[in-house]
């Protein structure tokens, strides 16, 4: 069979160029690209209300589901110039925004449907208001032995909760194994009042049906429980979109909404089947149908007050002892601010900074919560497959610290030299800061790849926790550059003699 010759279409007076139209993505009825470019383009006009002014997160298949992917937050270079994009701050300091593409037109829409790209990741807010959600999502994800009708049981008793606190809720099938259900909010909220809200729902419907439903993150708790994945509700993660294709089936599902009526439908049932939905049957439905997501776009609804009082005396300020050690009427250290919260991904930022203090050590902290969670390692990172060092905690520093990089005088608390050792973000692959148990991916200059903190089971005043490398090691940092600056290139003893920030503190060292 000949292969058919590139395309070019013209969509709202633009011209696209699409190759490879005859090339099959799904192999479960060989859907072609041609046949992705006709539902995207088919179904936009119900899609494209649901992702205008959201920052999207691509997923492209070059050569089909059945091949490699990959994620792709930044607009590529070639991204032609009529394609709106927003930048957005990444939480590595002194790197560029990403650039994320806002689908806010169907020339958009078909020229990524040409790039194969398949799902469409939008945030829950819209640019610029980065830190405002449109809506809460719990995102119903199954363990081994559950499925998408374990997930529509949780979804009722969900609505049932959220019924009794006066929010609406819209349910729709994720396209793969779950559900997500979306409360609208379409008001003032943040995401640090709304995660919080969404996470004790979640942990309230384990306490009360611990068979049935887990809040935690930790995948060997879901054998055949329901997953309520609260954390959805960051500034920088993503839940697959409404009307968006899913990848990982040879056949082509749709992400679809449904009614409440029909998950108890295909409960009573026992009926799986009804609650997937391919290609045409998904534009069957939302033109007989209409679009069931409609009034998540605009239905105003606010947490209860409540709810909000509670969360918001909640709210800690875990900078207590760092603001006790220092006077800031005489310190060049940040002080505690209110955080501006930026969108990038799954990805937060972390930093090592080497510190000549009484002893030297590495001060390693990660950006969480609003802070940097902080651990002195005397001996460096580990590098060789399970090596563990040893990490005792200290007081959480603020955002600000992140780059800092110069002179604590003598006989202040922490006196000695700072040097930004390397930096970066970091990607939680698992588990939770409160229970003593991170495995996280690092991005960095001179750190790349896994790595796990935990916790001490022993008691003790002060816990101590060990870094340990995960596999694969990695080459051990050369003396030179672990003697250099990830930021300014800098030695310690270049850094020491320049005295370009000094800071005074009004604690003694200790």
């Amino acid at each position: 069979m000949a292969k058919l010759k590139p395309s070019q279409l013209t969509v709202d007076g633009h011209d696209i160029t699409i190759s490879n139209l005859d090339k099959v993505l799904f192999p479960s009825g060989r859907v072609t690209k041609a046949q992705v470019v006709d539902y995207y383009v088919r179904i936009s006009e119900y899609l494209l209300p649901h992702l205008y002014g959201r920052p999207v997160t691509l997923k492209r298949y070059p050569n089909g589901v059945t091949g490699e992917f990959f994620y792709e937050k930044d607009a590529p270079a070639y991204t032609p110039e009529w394609v709106e994009t927003f930048p957005v701050p990444r939480h590595a300091s002194k790197l560029p925004d990403i650039r994320y593409i806002l689908i806010n037109n169907r020339a958009t829409l078909v020229w990524l449907a040409g790039l194969a790209n398949l799902e469409l990741h939008p945030f829950l807010h819209r640019a610029p208001d980065l830190d405002r959600p449109t809506s809460i999502v719990f995102d119903l994800d199954p363990g081994e032995g559950a499925d998408v009708l374990t997930c529509a049981r949780v979804a009722l008793l969900l609505r049932e909760l959220l019924s009794g606190l006066h929010l609406k809720t819209f349910p729709k099938v994720s396209g793969s194994k779950g559900l997500q259900v979306y409360a609208p909010l379409n008001t003032n909220a943040t995401y640090d009042l709304v995660q919080p809200f969404a996470k004790a729902v979640a942990e309230l419907l384990s306490q009360q049906q611990p068979d049935l439903i887990v809040a935690d993150m930790a995948k060997n708790l879901r054998r055949g429980k329901v997953f309520i994945d609260w954390s959805q509700n960051s500034d920088f993660k993503t839940t697959v979109g409404v009307y968006s294709l899913r990848a990982n089936n040879p056949r082509p599902y749709v992400s679809v909404p449904v009614e409440w009526h029909e998950l108890q439908s295909a409960l009573k049932r026992n009926d799986t089947k009804s609650l997937y939905f391919e290609i045409n049957a998904a534009f069957d439905r939302v033109e007989e149908q209409g679009d069931l997501f409609h009034p998540v776009l605009s239905m105003k609804q606010d947490l209860p007050p409540s709810v909000l009082q509670y969360f918001r005396a909640r709210r800690p300020s875990s900078l207590g002892r760092y603001e006790q050690k220092r006077d800031f009427s005489k310190t060049r250290e940040p002080a505690p601010a209110p955080v501006r919260r930026s969108s990038q991904g799954s990805q937060r930022r972390f930093v090592v900074q080497k510190h000549a203090a009484s002893h030297l050590h590495y001060d390693f902290r990660l950006e969480m919560h609003d802070v940097l969670k902080s651990w002195a390692v005397p001996k460096g990172p580990p590098y060789v497959e399970n090596e563990k060092r040893l990490a005792m905690p200290t007081e959480d520093h603020p955002l600000a610290y992140l780059d800092f990089e110069g002179i604590i005088p003598k006989g202040q608390y922490g006196g000695g030299t700072v040097m930004v050792w390397d930096i970066g973000t970091y990607e939680l692959l698992e588990g939770n800061y409160y229970k003593g148990f991170l495995q996280f991916h690092l991005n960095g200059r001179k750190l790349k790849g896994e790595w796990i903190l935990v916790r001490n089971s022993g008691g003790g005043e002060r816990p101590q926790w060990y870094w340990i490398k995960s596999a694969p090691g990695m080459r051990t940092i050369s003396q030179k550059r672990d003697d250099t600056s990830a930021l300014s290139g800098r030695s310690m003893a270049a850094i020491s003699s320049a005295a370009d920030a000094v800071w005074q503190s009004n604690r003694a060292q200790t």
